[in-house]
Formats: structure tokens, sequence, C-alpha cells
């Protein structure tokens, strides 16, 4: 069997996006099943838009991901000469000629079609100059573009493909269109297939909106001598308001950096991207990458666009409710060293991070992480939700000061009382802790809820998080006491 060969190839004009790194996903997976080849392709011919900070944000996304390449980068700009070249054999064997029609002429004669209801088609005025009439036309300094001659024959152009089955577009259809510019320059068209040839592309893996390229792209391999290669056109994403995914439409929110800023998971952010117009054919949403690439095929890619049902003006659940089920699901079963791998990096970046906790407070780090994590989303929860455990200027969220703290005055002064009472404890742990909790609480003849509540708002400024008795045994003695004791500071900082 030919070694499968597939190609990533993103334009540089920008970050790389969902769209763009669920097609890199899927022609990886494809790779990866078939003890194939995934070439990186930089496709950077738009000189204008073209810029190394997208380069390099293309390459750092692919690699937060995980999505390692085989070959390259290659740059398309590198190999213009192969590109112009295909284009001058293109000629001499009669597949294309020079087009010397100005501008103008084309687009009174497209608007004197559409006045007339008739096809906008190039007529072929060009297509048949003799060899002395193209010769005078470049004497004289008339500019020129390069046009492909598409075969005048009764039939379709067809190919199979592996998600839409056979498609078909007749002869008669497609017009001689522009495979060079007048400035020289080739177009996508031409420059993708001669790319493609040459790279020995086996599959072209890639959206439904390249489609109106394929059958024109046909023709240039047939005409270049070349095999074709098997295409699988998958479905498009869109929002909402069924608009495809861009990032001129949509900005930073379908940018891979948005989420890892955020605090995806890597692995998670591509299981919920495959699953973007794909599906295994059971109820199965959860994969390893090994599960996910012994499951993959072209053949489950679905026909139909996906949704992508970001959340745009939701600063908790940002984006796709699934996308964050999906991240929540590996935080909460991730290894807890794998975790915190994440949230070191995490912490280094926001000046959290405690130098022991890789040393004689690992552990208690590691079971921190642990006791916390299942209420979490992202990483970030835990230097913003989670950041009592790990430092003392950490927020505390007013519904549950107004319904906890504010609600009992009480409190102000019974909640030092129970500091004093955990500072005499002879051993401070979950089961000592617990038992002064519920004996104050009796002889003040209160629910022992009232403080229970009233500490966790205190001592972590949230609403509800981990059993509170397992919370003070990670925070320690003198932390929680510290915390509790000092309850007018926490009075003082409301009132502000």
């Amino acid at each position: 069997m030919t070694e499968v060969r597939v190609r990533f190839p993103p334009s540089p004009t920008g970050y790389l996006h969902i769209g763009g790194a669920r097609t890199a996903l899927l022609n990886w997976l494809f790779a990866r099943k078939h003890g194939g080849k995934l070439i990186l392709r930089i496709e950077d011919t738009d000189a204008e838009r073209s810029t190394r900070e997208s380069i390099q944000g293309i390459l750092d996304g692919l690699t937060w991901l995980g999505l390692d390449w085989d070959e390259g980068p290659y740059f398309q700009t590198e190999f213009a000469s192969d590109h112009i070249k295909a284009a001058e054999r293109l000629i001499e064997t009669g597949h294309a000629y020079k087009c010397f029609c100005a501008k103008e002429t084309l687009d009174a004669k497209r608007e004197a079609a559409m006045t007339a209801k008739q096809d906008v088609k190039y007529d072929g005025a060009c297509r048949d100059l003799s060899e002395d009439e193209v010769a005078t036309r470049e004497k004289a300094g008339i500019p020129s573009v390069i046009r492909f001659r598409v075969p005048r024959r009764e039939g379709t152009v067809a190919y199979e493909d592996k998600v839409l089955g056979r498609i078909e577009r007749r002869y008669e259809d497609i017009e001689d269109f522009v495979i060079v510019r007048s400035n020289g320059k080739p177009l996508y068209l031409l420059s993708n297939v001669v790319d493609d040839i040459r790279d020995r592309i086996t599959h072209i893996i890639r959206g439904q909106d390249h489609m109106t390229n394929t059958t024109r792209q046909v023709l240039l391999y047939e005409a270049l001598g070349a095999p074709i290669p098997v295409f699988a056109h998958m479905p498009l994403t869109l929002d909402l308001e069924k608009r495809k995914i861009s990032k001129r439409s949509h900005g930073e929110i379908v940018a891979v950096q948005f989420y890892r800023d955020r605090g995806f998971i890597p692995w998670a952010l591509c299981n919920f991207l495959v699953l973007l117009g794909w599906n295994p054919g059971t109820d199965q949403e959860i994969f390893s990458r090994d599960e996910l690439i012994e499951a993959f095929s072209l053949e489950r890619i679905g026909k139909v666009n996906s949704v992508f049902n970001y959340r745009k003006n939701d600063p908790k659940f940002f984006t796709d409710p699934k996308a964050i089920a999906i991240n929540s699901h590996y935080l909460r079963t991730m290894p807890i060293e794998e975790i915190a791998a994440m949230v070191k990096a995490h912490f280094l970046d926001r000046g959290l991070w405690n130098n022991a906790y890789d040393g004689e407070k690992k552990e208690w780090f590691l079971k921190t992480l642990d006791l916390i994590r299942d209420r979490f989303h992202t990483i970030n929860d835990f230097s913003t939700l989670g950041r009592a455990y790990f430092a003392d200027d950490y927020e505390i969220d007013p519904k549950p000061l107004a319904k906890n703290v504010f609600k009992h005055p009480e409190l102000k002064k019974w909640l030092p009382l129970l500091a004093e009472r955990f500072a005499a404890l002879e051993r401070f742990d979950k089961d000592s802790s617990e038992a002064a909790t519920r004996q104050l609480a009796g002889e003040l003849d209160i629910k022992p809820g009232i403080l229970i509540n009233g500490m966790r708002t205190v001592l972590t400024g949230q609403l509800a998080g981990p059993g509170m008795f397992d919370v003070l045994e990670v925070l320690g003695r003198h932390r929680v006491v510290a915390r509790l004791t000092n309850i007018d500071a926490l009075y003082a900082r409301a009132e502000e």
C-alpha cells in the first residue's frame, strides 16, 4: 500500500483558529491511524498579510495541541519557480494559454452577460490565438495572464469524495480559469496542486468551502500527468447564526491561543474539536489519543455542518458548553501529577508559584489540587476560584458573603471564638476540627451549618466547594486560625 501522506497548509495571516486546528487534527489522526506522514506547509504567498508572528502563532498552536508534523514546515514562496515552470509546461503541452484580455473588457462582457441573464464565464477570446498573434501582443507590451484550457467535450469532471460520495461537474460549466496573474504570480489553484504533487500527497482532507476549487484542481492533476489524491471535504463549523466560524467575523473567541490562555487542557480541546462534524458511531465522547486514532475514519465524518455554540457575553462559560464539559472531565480524571504540571506553569505565569511545592510541600500541593479540582472547569480556576488555598490575597464572592456571613451578624464574634477552639486542639485535622465546630454550635444553640457556611465564605471566598473539614485540613491550622481571627479585616474590605 502506498504510504499515506496528508498535509496541513495554513495561510499565515493571523493566529491558528479552531477551524484550522480541526483540519490539522483530522489530518493528524488520519496520518497516525495509517502510519503515514503529516506535512506542514505554510502557504505564505499573500506577502502583505503574511507575518512572522502569524507563522510562529501557527507553530505554537499546533505544538500546544500536541499535533506534531513529520515534514516541514515548508514555505510555499520558496517553490514559486516550480509553480511557474508548471504553468509553462502546461502551455507547451497545450493545456494552458496566454490571455491578453483587459480587465475592463472582461468586466464589460460579464456585465452584459448578467444583464442578458446568461452564464457569466470567460468566452475564450484568446483561447485559439496563433503563435504569431501571441508574439505580436507580447511585443506590444500587452499584459497577459495564463489560463488553463478546459477541454471542450461532453461529460463531466468527476471524483469520489470520501465524505460526500461522487462529485461531478460538467465540462461546459467550467470556464478557462486563470492560473498565473498578469504580474507573474501563480494563483492558489496552481500552486496548491504543484506543491501537493511534489509532496506526494495521497489524501486531501479539508473543508467543504474548498470544493469550488476541486474539479479545476482535478483537471490540473490530469494535465500535469499526476495521480489524483483522495479528497475528503469536511462540513463547515458555523455559529448559532449559521455563519462560518472565521477570524474576521468572530475575533479571539475562535483562536486556539484564546483557549490556551484561559486554561484549557490541550487534548480536551482536540477531543472537543473532533466531535464538530465527526462521530464514532457510538455514544462515546471522551477519547484518549490512542482511542481516537483507533476509532477515526474518514467515513465517519458527517455531511451536515456543525455548530460551535460559543457564549460571547458569558465570562464564566465563555465558549461552547460541550467544550467546557469535556475540559472539566479531563480536569477531574487526569492523573494529578499531569494536572500539577499545568498548574505549576500557570502559577509561574501568575506569580503564585512556591518552590516548596516541588519540595517539602509537594505532597500537600498534590493533595490540595486533587481536593479542589472537581468543581473547576479550567486550569485558570486554580488561581481564581482556588486562590485562597495558595495565597492570602483572594477575592470573596459577594453573594455568599451576604448570604452566609452578613446575614448572621453574630458570626463576627462566633468565628474568632471558633478560631480559639481550633488553636487549642491537640491535633488539627479533619475529624478534630469537625468535632470542635459541632460542639461550639451546640453550645451556641445554632445549626452547625451557620458556622460551616460562614467559615467556607471567609476561608475560601466561595459559596461551594469540597467538604468543609477537608478544606480546613489542607488549609492548615495556622492559616485557618489567622483568617477566622482577623474577621474585622473582612468586614472592612466589604465596607470599601
